[in-house]
């Protein structure tokens, strides 16, 4: 995810990150200058049509068109961004159910020897919870360090199937287990429940969110409708601009291709782009928080 200071309004205008879309959009913009100097010329030099009512008045269908095209856009960027917003809050409360069961099996388990065995188990467990789902969003094999794991069982987990499942059914045996050594009750077994459960749960709206995105449809059609407003633009205003036209025109896409690129970027906010969520920072922290608590 990029960091940034959003007071620092210089460093921002004139810093060219990864993510840019300027970048992006070099070659695109560089034809279509040269796809409106033509039009351009050809208008102004050999088609002499600018006395035709008809062709000097398109600019209106643009102005009409320009209305619904932004709404469309704002329409776009919203729902793209609600959906980077709602995968954030899930992963906050990954971290929070992950500090809250690390909290309550240290206040269930007593200091002593027969319970340092449960202690590393859950201390290596919950923390590979997150590890593990970020692979599993990113549709990688899990990269979690099996070798640094100290307890037996976590290391039988089979990455070609769903590994987050078996870290979660992982600790729910070991919690039954504890209950059947009568090293907690039955109502402390309830107590921690809820919480491994909210785990799965995690998990479940992140694939929803990965697994459902903005319908094909809905997405082809605007950039369409970018594509061909742009490509038409030069036609209209060719007349009151003369070859003025080109930058104003470059300028238009870039806007609206910029916000059309953005909308992308966050609608999946599990990958790698430089602008998805800091999933492996967050599973740091929960590794270094759960640790000190247990």
């Amino acid at each position: 995810m990029q960091v940034y200071n959003p007071k620092k309004w210089f460093g921002i205008l004139f810093q060219f990150h990864k993510s840019d879309t300027l970048r992006k959009l070099s070659l695109l913009i560089i034809f279509i200058c040269i796809y409106t100097g033509i039009i351009a010329y050809l208008e102004l030099n050999h088609f002499k049509i600018s006395d035709k009512p008809y062709v000097k008045n398109i600019f209106q269908m643009h102005n009409l068109l320009g209305f619904a095209l932004s709404l469309l856009l704002v329409f776009r960027t919203n729902t793209a961004y609600d959906r980077w917003w709602e995968g954030r809050k899930h992963w906050g409360a990954l971290v929070n159910t992950s500090r809250n069961l690390a909290i309550k099996i240290n206040s269930l388990l007593v200091s002593g020897d027969n319970d340092e065995e449960d202690r590393v188990f859950f201390r290596n467990a919950i923390p590979m919870y997150a590890s593990v789902l970020k692979d599993h969003l990113q549709s990688e094999y899990t990269r979690y360090s099996l070798d640094e794991i100290d307890h037996p069982e976590l290391k039988q987990i089979d990455a070609s199937q769903h590994a987050p499942n078996q870290i979660a059914a992982m600790m729910s045996d070991r919690l039954i287990l504890m209950h059947q050594q009568k090293k907690i009750t039955g109502e402390q077994l309830l107590f921690v429940n809820d919480n491994l459960n909210a785990f799965t749960d995690i998990c479940g709206a992140c694939e929803r969110i990965k697994n459902t995105p903005i319908p094909y449809s809905y997405s082809a059609f605007i950039k369409k409708f970018i594509f061909i407003y742009i490509m038409t633009l030069p036609l209209g205003y060719v007349f009151s601009l003369q070859y003025l036209v080109i930058p104003v025109v470059a300028m238009v896409f870039y806007v609206m291709a910029s916000l059309e690129l953005i909308a992308e970027e966050i609608e999946d906010p599990f990958g790698h782009d430089a602008n998805d969520l800091p999933m492996a920072k967050l599973a740091a922290n929960i590794r270094k928080h759960v640790a000190e608590i247990l």
